[in-house]
């Protein structure tokens, strides 16, 4: 249990109208609160009907109470909800009522209430985490992803993993205190072969979590290509509406156009951007303006999606512009991004094409899935939905997704660097047991990290931040 620490109070519903609101309250001994804004005590886990008093016993609102003392309650602390009326003004009054009925009370900090769940191990930090991301789930996947992991689902596969990190340490540790028995002992009992199990069982882990990252973050995928060759038709072809202003005149679109879109539950964030050529080539400054910002979003994009024109296949100079920027992407993009990066040559208007066409436009993006398609008549858009699931990496996993957040993998891989080391260790001809007794601890702090057996005060703070007040 967490110190004795202040009674916390919020209004728990969202802000604005609504039928019923709920202002939550947690903290020590609230039976004084109780008697003062309800006139009765509560009988526990049972919803009360009755009038929230105020100051002078005029009738505030009616409406439901509910108390929960501790142990048995979200935060491990007594809780309190009284369930109003939902306008803003009837909740802002019974909020300041509590806070002058309860001695010490303060207005709670953006989820506080879960953090005070966390340390009072009513959750571990990964569940904690899943709460925000339920109430921030934008498709029924990542919902339900979220719920497993608020469920306790990664976090069992975490405590499986550490719990067999734990017990090779002991069995290096027994070899360290009886160094008579050596490596013979470790050979024994098999401990290759317990580390080669952990280290499989532990990439099966770290793919469910990269998926889970993918449900909760999205990927910002980039179109891209020369003035007038289909990216905006494109746009607006994915999105099913018209969300981008489409003509025949090269440099229509002038700065990004952003839309969220998803596919098989995965959010994408696509922006359609300005045509690219050279500065020089631009009409007036605001169309230079948005080739600049075509660049910067190509510089921040999670994937991209190269637009070729099949039409003007056989236009030297539309060829020659093409590799230009294939050039200047590889510099400004794919340098950076390295094994990451993501790159689809979609190759437009196929409709148009009389096949002639397809001889002169060679591929450009090597290692890159290349792809013909017409946005105009939807041709070719469903091989492109499914290339785009697959080049960013999305698999739909038999045994289910739990969400989950890039600190995770963050933490998954460094513990699986020290496992590998200390399979290294292991294969040594004089295995050095300190040190393989250090690599399997750090691997079994990176995992603590996740679940917050490991954590540092900022990074609580900054988790919890990001709640909403009330939770």
């Amino acid at each position: 249990m967490m110190l004795a620490a202040e009674p916390i109070i919020a209004i728990a519903t969202a802000p604005g109208r609504g039928a019923v609101g709920i202002v939550r309250v947690s903290g020590a001994q609230l039976q004084t609160l109780i008697l003062a804004v309800c006139g009765q005590m509560l009988t526990p886990r049972v919803a009360t009907l009755l009038n929230f008093l105020g100051a002078d016993h005029e009738i505030i609102d009616r409406g439901l109470a509910l108390y929960f003392p501790a142990p048995h309650s979200y935060t491990g602390e007594d809780v309190l909800e009284l369930q109003a009326h939902g306008g803003p003004v009837v909740l802002q009054i019974l909020l300041e009522r509590c806070l002058h009925a309860l001695p010490g009370a303060r207005l709670a900090r953006p989820g506080e209430f879960t953090e005070r769940a966390f340390l009072n191990d009513k959750m571990d930090l990964a569940q904690a985490e899943a709460v925000s991301d339920l109430i921030d789930a934008s498709t029924t996947t990542a919902a339900r992803s979220a719920a497993r992991s608020l469920q306790g689902a990664f976090s069992k596969e975490i405590q499986t993993l550490a719990e067999q990190i734990l017990h090779l340490r002991m069995l290096v540790e027994a070899t360290l205190d009886f160094p008579e028995e050596d490596i013979d002992f470790l050979q024994r009992a098999d401990a290759q072969g317990q580390l080669n199990r952990l280290c499989a069982q532990l990439a099966r882990v770290l793919l469910q979590t990269r998926q889970g990252v993918l449900l909760r973050e999205g990927l910002r995928v980039v179109i891209v290509g020369q003035p007038n060759v289909g990216k905006s038709s494109l746009l607006n072809a994915l999105a099913g509406q018209d969300v981008a202003i489409v003509t025949p005149i090269a440099g229509t679109t002038r700065d990004r156009i952003e839309q969220t879109l998803h596919l098989q539950g995965v959010p994408l964030h696509v922006v359609d951007t300005a045509g690219l050529r050279h500065t020089a080539q631009a009409s007036d400054e605001v169309e230079r303006i948005g080739i600049q910002r075509s660049w910067q979003a190509i510089a921040q994009a999670d994937a991209l999606l190269w637009v070729r024109d099949l039409a003007r296949a056989e236009q030297v100079q539309v060829m020659a512009d093409d590799a230009e920027i294939w050039q200047s992407i590889q510099t400004s993009y794919l340098a950076h991004a390295g094994a990451h990066c993501r790159v689809l040559e979609l190759h437009n208007k196929c409709d148009a094409d009389d096949g002639a066409s397809a001889r002169h436009l060679v591929p450009l993006a090597q290692n890159a899935q290349v792809l013909r398609l017409s946005a105009k008549t939807g041709e070719g858009l469903e091989a492109l939905r499914a290339g785009l699931l697959q080049a960013v990496g999305w698999q739909a996993l038999p045994e289910g997704v739990f969400i989950a957040r890039t600190r995770h993998t963050q933490a998954l891989e460094c513990c699986r660097g020290h496992l590998a080391r200390a399979q290294k260790c292991l294969l040594a001809a004089c295995a050095p047991l300190d040190i393989l007794a250090e690599e399997l601890r750090l691997a079994h702090q990176a995992l603590g990290e996740i679940t917050g057996q490991v954590s540092a005060d900022e990074l609580l703070g900054e988790i919890f931040s990001s709640f909403c007040i009330g939770k």
